[in-house]
């Protein structure tokens, strides 16, 4: 966490004005100072913001290619964490599915031996992740952690991993407040995992393997050439690139000289002992969501650009909802207009309610709503559980990686449900005189959408 002090630090200090101009979008600072202070009994290097009498230090991350997700977060004391790695490219290299009784999709290298499934009848095997030999050290390097991290003082557990073909999700805790930060923990796996895919193709360790003769010559960069003589390992002449320029020598040198995975990440922190189970879970269920999406691809399509009417829309789900003869929109204020009281109730909504079924009993009939206000909630959450049909309108963006939590998911899986985003929700207009980003904006615009989705009767057009 972020640590106050009532007074500067006796220390070497020098002034960061690139420092200063990243964390002044944030707060509001006179100026900004780079010093050492000791922080849990090492001397660390510290950001120091000065405000008022004021000094805010926060522990800078010492590796320069990690970047926390969450600027507050002490990434050196407990805490558990949902980790996601992607591959260099998106290349399929650690597991692929195979999603018919008996046949495997093709893949390179041979099937890891622990992840096959049999069917319980037929002996043959079920739809199921298959790791390539390369998953499977990478999932073995995985829970070797808390052993490889105990001999440098790091209490950690793993809980959770698993190898999809072109990304990888774990799940760590930090049981103990540690000299190494998150980010360093990272590291040293992402690190082990690309060593043990270099040394695959027959590749020597970077710290062994010398500089490719291409740094020497006219066609590389002029950085490049310069930096290849002042050092003597490739490993060593990486160490000293900045991000763009290991980017721009990776391209250089071709595929087999880059990392594993892409020198960012992703994590998750964990809030609760529940948001933890909740983790675990998605890690497992990871594999049946992604084979079901290819199974169901009509009911589990993603689309970044779908346009309907004059309007453009991200989806995901069964778009054949579109095409109903009849689509019932459910809106409700979070009052009633006379009473008062809470809309949801009243024996108004009941007779509401009992119409809206009645109509979906009838056949033909999805309800089209956001679900914000209680009501609204309350039906769509009914339409879920029962597997009504439902159009679904959120403000959140549908983007390439996007994915429905496990409700709606398992609702898209049975064809029940599509999901829409707008892209121009917030800039549709203010409702009366209140700007079109507020939540009260959002509420009646959106509600506007599922009103223009209930009446529409053309064809929507899938752009991308």
């Amino acid at each position: 966490m972020l640590a106050f002090y009532s007074h500067f630090p006796s220390a070497k200090v020098q002034k960061k004005s690139d420092i200063c101009k990243y964390l002044n979008n944030y707060f509001s600072i006179n100026c900004i100072y780079f010093c050492q202070v000791k922080y849990r009994g090492v001397l660390r290097n510290k950001f120091c913001c000065f405000k008022e009498n004021l000094y805010l230090c926060s522990p800078s991350m010492e590796s320069l290619y990690y970047r926390p997700r969450n600027a507050g977060h002490d990434y050196y004391g407990r805490g558990t964490y949902l980790i996601t790695l992607v591959v260099s490219g998106r290349e399929q290299l650690l597991s692929h599915f195979v999603t018919d009784f008996g046949r495997e999709h093709p893949t390179s290298g041979r099937e890891h031996p622990t992840s096959g499934r049999e069917h319980p009848t037929s002996g043959r095997k079920q739809p199921h992740l298959a790791l390539t030999p390369l998953g499977g050290a990478v999932q073995e390097t995985w829970l070797n952690i808390p052993a490889h991290q105990s001999a440098h003082g790091n209490n950690v557990a793993v809980h959770a991993c698993v190898c999809m073909p072109d990304h990888f999700h774990g799940v760590i805790e930090v049981l103990e407040p540690m000299q190494w930060s998150l980010g360093d923990i990272i590291q040293a796996f992402k690190a082990v995992c690309t060593s043990r895919w270099q040394q695959g193709q027959g590749l020597p360790s970077s710290t062994n393997r010398p500089i490719p003769v291409d740094c020497f010559t006219d066609s590389a960069p002029d950085w490049l050439r310069e930096k290849a003589t002042q050092h003597y390992n490739e490993g060593a002449l990486i160490r000293a690139m900045s991000k763009k320029q290991r980017q721009e020598y990776y391209t250089f040198v071709g595929r087999s000289q880059r990392p594993l995975f892409d020198d960012n990440y992703d994590d998750t922190v964990c809030l609760n002992e529940r948001h933890r189970q909740a983790m675990i879970a998605y890690v497992h269920d990871n594999p049946r969501r992604a084979i079901l999406r290819r199974l169901l691809p009509d009911y589990m399509r993603r689309c970044l650009h779908v346009q309907i009417g004059n309007r453009s829309y991200g989806a995901f789900g069964n778009l054949f909802l579109l095409r109903w003869p009849r689509k019932v929109q459910v809106m409700c204020h979070r009052n009633h207009p006379v009473s008062r009281l809470p809309y949801e109730t009243t024996d108004d909504y009941v007779r509401e309610h009992d119409q809206w079924v009645a109509e979906i009993m009838e056949g033909g009939t999805a309800i089209v709503t956001p679900g914000i206000s209680r009501g609204e909630l309350m039906m769509k959450n009914e339409c879920i559980e029962q597997g009504y049909p439902l159009i679904h309108l959120q403000k959140e963006p549908i983007g390439q990686y996007w994915k429905p939590e496990k409700k709606r998911f398992d609702a898209c899986v049975n064809g029940s449900l599509l999901i829409l985003a707008p892209w121009d929700l917030d800039t549709m207009g203010n409702v009366g005189n209140v700007p079109s980003d507020s939540d009260y904006s959002r509420f009646h615009n959106l509600n506007t959408l599922a009103a223009e989705i209930s009446t529409f009767n053309g064809e929507a057009k899938i752009i991308r």
